[in-house]
C-alpha cells in the first residue's frame, strides 16, 4: 500500500513538472546510472575511433646527437611516405628526435644522456628502432656495441644495386664481438654510410660529418632499404 501511494505521488509530481524541471528531476534521481552509461559509451566510442584511425608505423628512425629543423624532419618522415605512394592517413614513420649519446663521463647533460641511452636501448629491444642518423661520436658507440648491421651484407640485397655503387659511402668501424670464452675481440667492417655529401643534409646546412646506421635486429629490412635509396637517390 505504501509503495502504491509513493508511486502515485511520484507520478502526480512528474505531471506537474514542465520543461527543464523534468530534466532536472530525471538527473536528480538517475545521475549515477546515467553517468555510468555515458562513461561506457565514451570508452566504446574511443576504442572504435582508435581502431579506425590507428596508423601502421612502417619505419622507426632516430636522430642521435643531430638537431634537425622542421623542413628536414618533414623530409625524413613525411617525404619518405610520399615517395612510397602510401596512404598518409593509414601509415606513419616514427622519427625520434632529441636523442643524445656520449661516453664522456665529464660531459654536460649526463642525466639527459642517461635517459636517452635508456630510451635507445628499450627501442632496440622492442624492435622499434630501424635506422639511426648520427654524428661520429654516436656512430662509434653504436658500432662498438655491436648494434649495427654489416652494410656490405645489407647492400647485397638485389634491390639496392651493386656494392660498388655504395663503396664511396661505406664507413668502416671496429665492432666488439661476443666470444663464449669471455674475450672481447674486435673486428673491422663497414657499419654505416656517410651522409656528409647527401643533398638533403647539405641543403639543411650541415657541415660536420653525419652517418647512417641500420640496427641489426630490425624486422623491417625491405623498408629500410627503400629508405636508404630514398635518401641517396631521391
Amino acid at each position: 500500500m505504501y509503495t502504491r501511494t509513493t508511486d502515485s505521488a511520484k507520478e502526480n509530481h512528474w505531471k506537474r513538472l514542465h520543461g527543464k524541471q523534468k530534466i532536472q528531476y530525471v538527473w536528480d534521481y538517475y545521475k549515477l546510472p546515467i553517468t555510468v552509461c555515458l562513461i561506457f559509451l565514451y570508452v566504446i566510442g574511443y576504442m572504435v575511433y582508435g581502431h579506425f584511425t590507428k596508423k601502421d608505423i612502417v619505419l622507426y628512425t632516430g636522430l642521435v646527437n643531430v638537431s634537425a629543423g622542421e623542413q628536414l624532419t618533414s623530409e625524413l618522415s613525411r617525404g619518405f611516405l610520399d615517395s612510397m605512394d602510401t596512404s598518409i592517413s593509414r601509415t606513419d614513420l616514427k622519427l625520434y628526435t632529441g636523442l643524445y649519446l656520449t661516453d664522456d663521463p665529464e660531459g654536460g647533460n649526463r642525466e639527459y644522456a642517461y635517459a636517452s641511452r635508456i630510451k635507445i636501448l628499450a627501442s632496440i629491444d622492442n624492435e622499434q628502432l630501424d635506422i639511426v642518423i648520427m654524428n661520429r661520436e654516436a656512430f662509434d658507440l653504436f658500432s662498438q656495441s655491436g648494434y649495427l648491421y654489416n652494410m656490405e651484407e645489407l647492400l647485397k640485397n638485389p634491390n639496392t644495386g651493386t656494392v660498388a655503387e655504395w663503396t664511396p659511402y661505406l664507413v668502416i668501424s671496429p665492432v666488439t664481438q661476443k666470444d663464449p670464452a669471455g674475450d672481447m675481440p674486435t673486428e673491422d667492417y663497414p657499419t654505416g654510410l656517410r651522409l656528409s655529401q647527401n643533398k638533403l643534409f647539405v641543403k639543411a646546412g650541415f657541415e660536420d660529418d653525419l652517418y647512417l646506421g641500420v640496427i641489426k635486429n630490425t624486422p623491417r629490412i625491405d623498408t629500410v632499404i627503400e629508405y636508404i635509396k630514398y635518401l641517396y637517390f631521391r
